[in-house]
């Protein structure tokens, strides 16, 4: 269908927002007078693209217009003239990235990506968006597994932080693999934000983060339209972003009418891909552009109302009571960009032909990296056995991850400042630096963070994201701050993105530091976070066990929780075979059992030593089980679920952790638990530990006090029970 009158020569614009231009001249009306750079055939998909963006949110009443139709300009320069992609090859390794961080304004992003080409995104598929249907590609904010989405955006700041970690794949690959006259890695990254992105923190992370390294291969597009939610961006931010732009290392470019100044846009993005910085383009650009709503926070996050989209049809000079049009002349502007995007593919596997020829052992390299394979002997780089002495869980876990690290190049290791304590740097490591400043490279795999901890696992997902298997991010940090980067880390859960995060210091034993640094409520929020491994394990053997699992978990991420304090070595009844299982028995009784005690990671020798006293001195028959992940656990067959519990033949089970207990009501009668009055307590690792009634004697009386109980009262069994101890008090609470 086409529009009723297109006219010749349509109205030309500049910025301006509720009726005053950013030059301070006044003007009439919606439709803005002034200069731009745009050809009639620029300015037709201009007027196209918005009316089908006001339509698309219209049609169900819902959906975010605004900031869509203010960067339609920049989709023209982008995904017409300046991008390098295959919409016919969408996972073509050597394309250029695109993260729309506001990604609230998707419609964007997916009007272009049908527009261009990609097969997937049919009109039908487009018109699904704030739909019912189950199998639409157009969900509310872009997502990873569809063509044309590098990653999974929406929660603002979270998409800088990716491109971040984008741009660092491609300069660490470029790094090793291209050779002079072979650019075989070549790939820029663009990223859209708006103003929203740079008030998160997770951005203002990123961006100085990007700064330092001086990632020239990172341009960030910025729709300035100095509108959020509850109005003008003025209302909270006065600051001059160009200035904290270059004071953080970045190239800033101006663009000062960002709704219909192509040219301008293409010639800035071009001189972006030139820059010895990364490239911070300042586009200003009107939110609801046109609309009776133009340049109002009303225009952000609502359908722009049936009257409005019909006044707008009529001012471009379509019909108004036709929906959806794409004339055919919009079709055809884009019509070369398959072709374009399969010569450059056959351009590229044309130039790598001639590099496996001139350097055929990185060829091979290359094929290897690209199948996203480890080495298949890389397990064998485990030691077979451990100290015997007590030792912190956090160095049981550089001795198991060191040796895989320094083998398999895979592996980015970083960690958030805290590189003495979290034992991931192995002996050869070279870091991840910019050049000019001699303390490293972008070959170096070694990635100080600095004290950026959310930025830190966002980056990592932008890591694990440029190709699938390429790239295997850890990160590593305290585990309290990794409350910091818990959006991230379910960011890159969410998405099925192999990242491994080593988290230390992980309970009331890493001391004096005391509750703001003891983490006791964190692992209820972990393990119910979905698609994410979080395993605790108890010594040596188990941590080596959780390292196994974490690196063959090939699309979730994990967290292996270990302790600042050094922990007795289970030998010969530990197995790293078991964390495979969630849990396992660790100790059987002869015969019906009395009791059955869970323990868990730091905690895990407690159950032993209280078993053995029960037996010693009660004589108890009592069984052990460690219980290092409970979504291991989860995907076990029942059967086995059942033989490790034994919930079902009437024997009490007792967890011992010393965590909040919310979620252990699964699996047992009861916990020594934390007290839910109190975080923590600044003393030294074993006297926290004894001022939470975590020692022999304390737990063993709550247990056989809690056994009695059971006997008075056999209802009680219904309940869960938390066996808390503070002081001299034992505080019993049910819920």
């Amino acid at each position: 269908m086409a529009p009723s009158a297109i006219p010749m020569d349509p109205p030309t614009h500049s910025h301006a927002v509720n009726g005053v231009s950013r030059e301070g001249n006044f003007i009439a009306g919606n439709l803005t007078k002034g200069v731009s750079r745009r050809t009639s055939e620029q300015d037709l998909v201009l007027r196209t693209f918005r009316l089908l963006i006001a339509d698309l949110c219209q049609q169900f009443k819902g959906g975010h217009p605004g900031g869509a139709m203010g960067m339609a300009a920049i989709g023209i320069a982008l995904w017409k003239y300046v991008m390098r992609y295959a919409p016919h090859t969408p996972d073509f390794l050597n394309r250029d990235r695109f993260v729309l961080s506001n990604g609230h304004t998707c419609l964007f992003q997916y009007t272009f990506l049908h527009l261009t080409g990609y097969k997937a995104m049919t009109f039908d598929q487009l018109k699904s968006y704030h739909s019912s249907r189950v199998d639409a590609l157009c969900p509310g904010h872009p997502e990873i597994e569809y063509e044309g989405i590098e990653v999974t955006t929406g929660p603002l700041g979270q998409g800088i932080a990716n491109a971040v970690g984008l741009a660092m794949a491609s300069k660490h690959f470029a790094s090793k693999f291209n050779k002079p006259g072979f650019d075989i890695v070549s790939d820029h990254v663009w990223c859209m934000v708006g103003d929203a992105c740079l008030q998160e923190g997770v951005g203002l992370e990123a961006i100085s983060f990007a700064g330092h390294f001086r990632l020239n291969n990172l341009t960030v597009i910025y729709d300035n339209n100095q509108i959020t939610c509850d109005g003008l961006v003025s209302l909270t931010n006065t600051e001059d972003v160009d200035m904290k732009m270059k004071a953080c290392g970045w190239n800033v470019i101006n663009i000062e009418d960002g709704c219909f100044d192509v040219e301008g846009i293409v010639e800035a993005l071009e001189a972006a891909k030139k820059s010895m910085l990364p490239t911070f383009i300042n586009v200003r650009t009107v939110i609801g552009v046109d609309s009776r709503v133009a340049g109002d926070a009303v225009a952000h996050g609502a359908a722009l109302g049936l009257d409005n989209v019909a006044a707008l049809k009529r001012a471009y000079g379509f019909d108004p009571d036709q929906h959806f049009v794409v004339p055919q002349a919009v079709r055809d502007f884009f019509q070369e960009l398959p072709a374009k995007g399969e010569l450059l593919v056959s351009e590229w596997n044309r130039l790598f032909q001639e590099y496996r020829e001139a350097y055929p052992e990185l060829a091979a390299e290359y094929d290897l990296r690209r199948k996203g394979d480890l080495p298949s002997d890389w397990q064998s780089l485990i030691p077979r056995e451990f100290p015997s002495k007590a030792i912190a869980s956090r160095a049981s876990s550089g001795l198991v991850f060191n040796p895989i690290a320094e083998r398999c190049e895979q592996f980015m290791v970083g960690t958030a400042d805290l590189s003495p304590s979290v034992n991931m740097a192995w002996k050869t490591k070279e870091d991840f630096e910019p050049p000019h400043l001699n303390t490293g490279s972008y070959s170096g795999r070694y990635i100080h963070y600095g004290i950026r901890e959310h930025a830190m696992a966002a980056v990592s997902n932008g890591l694990a994201a440029y190709h699938p298997g390429m790239f295997i991010p850890v990160t590593s940090s305290f585990f309290m701050f990794y409350l910091y980067a818990a959006p991230a880390v379910r960011m890159g859960a969410l998405q099925h993105l192999q990242i491994i995060h080593a988290a230390t210091h992980d309970s009331i034993g890493m001391g004096e530091d005391g509750p703001t640094h003891q983490p006791i409520e964190l692992a209820a929020l972990f393990r119910t976070m979905p698609n994410l491994l979080y395993i605790r394990p108890g010594d040596s053997e188990e941590t080596a066990g959780a390292w196994v699992e974490a690196i063959k978990a090939r699309h979730m991420s994990s967290i292996i929780s270990t302790s600042r304090h050094a922990l007795p070595q289970l030998t010969g009844l530990t197995r790293r075979e078991g964390v495979a299982k969630g849990a396992y028995v660790l100790e059987e009784a002869t015969g019906k059992a009395d009791l059955t005690l869970i323990g868990v990671g730091a905690e895990l020798n407690f159950a032993v030593s209280v078993a053995a006293e029960l037996r010693r001195t009660q004589g108890l028959k009592v069984r052990t089980v460690s219980f290092p992940c409970q979504r291991l656990f989860e995907t076990q067959p029942q059967e086995y679920r059942r033989q490790v519990l034994q919930r079902k033949s009437g024997v009490p089970v007792v967890v011992i952790e010393a965590y909040a207990a919310n979620g252990w009501e699964r699996y047992a009668d009861a916990a020594v638990c934390m007290t839910t009055k109190r975080f923590g307590k600044s003393l030294p690792g074993p006297k926290a530990y004894e001022f939470f009634g975590f020692e022999l004697k304390s737990m063993v009386s709550r247990i056989l006090g809690y056994l009695e109980n059971l006997k008075l009262d056999p209802d009680l069994k219904h309940d869960f029970v938390e066996l808390t101890y503070v002081g001299e008090d034992v505080v019993p609470a049910s819920r």
